[in-house]
């Protein structure tokens, strides 16, 4: 999670476009807007390729392709650590483990972590709990001697008398109250004029351990309720919630291009027949202050590929109609390099029992794709006697370090078609080589790949994460217009190999420097060879 601010320029921190106009969210955010270390978000505009500060483009998509000629898109899934769980369920409270965060500090290394356990088998005695690690491996439980459990020091900084469940943290240290540099999106059960109401409630930290919740709660009333025809605008909503609200799997985020902070939220969709509570889905909620919410916007949703979970075919009465199908049961957001990267809980309650993670994509947050639905991103174990062999929770905090990405997550052995409560539960991590998220190979032996033009101006390098052991790359550079440069030429550029983040494009008489003022194509020429980014700095 360390890392976004040292990637992000300060045009970038502050929202400003290359060519020097301040965006809404820039003049939003210059006297007093927060930027946060855990998550950012891309600029919404397609890019302006002047170059002023180091830009990396991932290739998980051709976002920033022209074109590419003999070549195919490799997903890359992480790999789970061997020695998993790092954090297991042996607390009598830990009846479960699910929902979770995750914060390093990179200026001493310190990791904290947040994580929901269940102390019965309900959903509203969830509490919140605490681990500090200095390494992300071997973790330590504090008793923190804020709540106690049976008489018992607990590691709880939020107790299960009223139910956090869904508890999302987000790392906020640049806020200028110290009181609210640890920000806490959750789930809650509150009475409300004489009615019990469920819906998002948030709470702020100074240290994130001893934690104050707003008093208002809920700050929007919750999806959820029976299986009835969607309520008119003017009802009094005693027995179903508000349709495509938030509901009990809460993770947020911070948009740095438009200033707000954003949840990702678990919702309902209705039923084919248009009754409510059907399929799960994704929505959206912003907010300017962390306490005024928007109306929430769906933003991700199941499709035909996903089965089609029909609750009146056969097996009735055999499988619950929430059950049916595959669902989206959450939707944890972050950012890295211009892409929105959603862990997409995909869970299929009617066949397997299983949810796994799916990587989904964007480039602006809203609109999403899921090129990788074949493959999942962190499977479930296929040993159903492991703490991750049936259910994992993930989140919206990725840890990054010099060469590698650390995905955190809650797994469950048990299945939704089968007991979810079963032991044991937990939390592991799954990892990926930095910014080795998918990448672009020949179908055969040679393959090419041109990017859009772009203004080089003040490109200094041009450096490739890529694996070319068995082969060799070339960085070709080409008019805006696909006429060759003399000295840039392919039979000019020097073979890279290797499997380095940074295999720095060069030329046998030529430096970026000597190529006059305008705009241009890279071609990067592989040759048994991958490559899943490129960096102008």
């Amino acid at each position: 999670m360390q890392g976004f601010f040292e990637r992000s320029g300060f045009a970038r921190r502050f929202g400003i476009p290359r060519r020097g106009i301040p965006t809404q969210a820039g003049r939003d955010a210059w006297p007093k807007g927060p930027l946060i270390l855990a998550t950012a978000a891309l600029v919404l505009a397609a890019p302006l390729h002047a170059a002023t500060a180091p830009s990396t483009l991932l290739f998980v998509d051709d976002h920033d392709v022209l074109y590419r000629s003999g070549t195919k898109r490799v997903f890359h899934p992480a790999k789970r650590f061997a020695g998993n769980p790092v954090i297991a369920q042996d607390k009598p409270w830990e009846l479960t483990i699910s929902y979770n965060s995750v914060y390093r500090d990179p200026a001493t290394g310190k990791y904290q972590l947040w994580y929901q356990a269940l102390s019965a088998k309900s959903p509203e005695l969830a509490s919140v709990c605490y681990a500090e690690s200095m390494d992300g491996v071997k973790w330590i439980k504090p008793e923190l001697g804020l709540f106690s459990f049976d008489g018992q020091k607990t590691n709880m900084v939020l107790d299960g008398e009223k139910g956090h469940y869904g508890a999302s943290v987000l790392v906020d240290p640049r806020d200028p109250d110290p009181e609210r540099r640890y920000k806490m999106a959750f789930y809650r059960v509150a009475e409300v004029e004489g009615r019990e109401t469920m819906g998002l409630a948030v709470a702020f930290s100074p240290d994130g351990i001893h934690w104050k919740v707003h008093p208002k709660v809920p700050l929007l009333t919750g999806s959820y309720g029976k299986r009835l025809d969607p309520p008119f605008a003017d009802e009094v909503l005693e027995d179903r919630g508000i349709p495509l609200s938030v509901s009990d799997v809460i993770d947020v985020m911070y948009d740095e291009p438009r200033g707000v902070y954003a949840i990702y939220s678990k919702t309902w969709l209705d039923t084919p027949d248009g009754k409510s509570i059907w399929k799960r889905g994704v929505v959206r909620t912003e907010s300017k202050d962390f306490v005024n919410w928007s109306t929430p916007q769906l933003v991700i949703q199941p499709d035909e590929f996903d089965g089609t979970g029909i609750e009146y075919r056969p097996p009735i009465g055999k499988v619950h109609p929430n059950r049916r199908g595959v669902q989206l049961h959450g939707g944890p957001v972050f950012f890295a390099n211009d892409v929105y990267f959603s862990l997409l809980q995909k869970m299929d309650g009617e066949t397997t029992g299983e949810m796994p993670c799916e990587l989904a994509i964007s480039r602006n947050g809203l609109d999403w794709n899921r090129p990788f639905r074949k493959e999942d991103f962190i499977p479930v174990d296929a040993d159903k006697d492991k703490f991750d062999g049936g259910c994992l929770w993930t989140n919206s905090t990725p840890v990054y370090l010099e060469d590698e990405i650390r995905f955190y997550y809650g797994g469950y052995s048990g299945l939704w078609n089968g007991d979810l409560f079963r032991s044991p539960s937990g939390i592991g991590f799954a990892s990926i080589r930095k910014d080795r998220f998918a990448g672009i190979r020949p179908m055969e032996d040679i393959g090419q790949v041109t990017l859009k033009a772009r203004d080089l101006s003040g490109v200094e390098e041009i450096l490739l994460n890529a694996n070319a052991e068995q082969g060799t790359v070339k960085v070709e550079i080409l008019t805006d217009g696909g006429f060759r440069v003399k000295g840039f030429t392919k039979d000019d550029a020097v073979a890279l190999t290797g499997d380095k983040r940074d295999l720095k494009a060069a030329w046998k008489d030529a430096k970026l420097s000597d190529l006059p003022s305008g705009k241009y194509w890279i071609r990067i020429h592989l040759d048994q060879a991958e490559v899943f980014a490129c960096t102008l700095r």
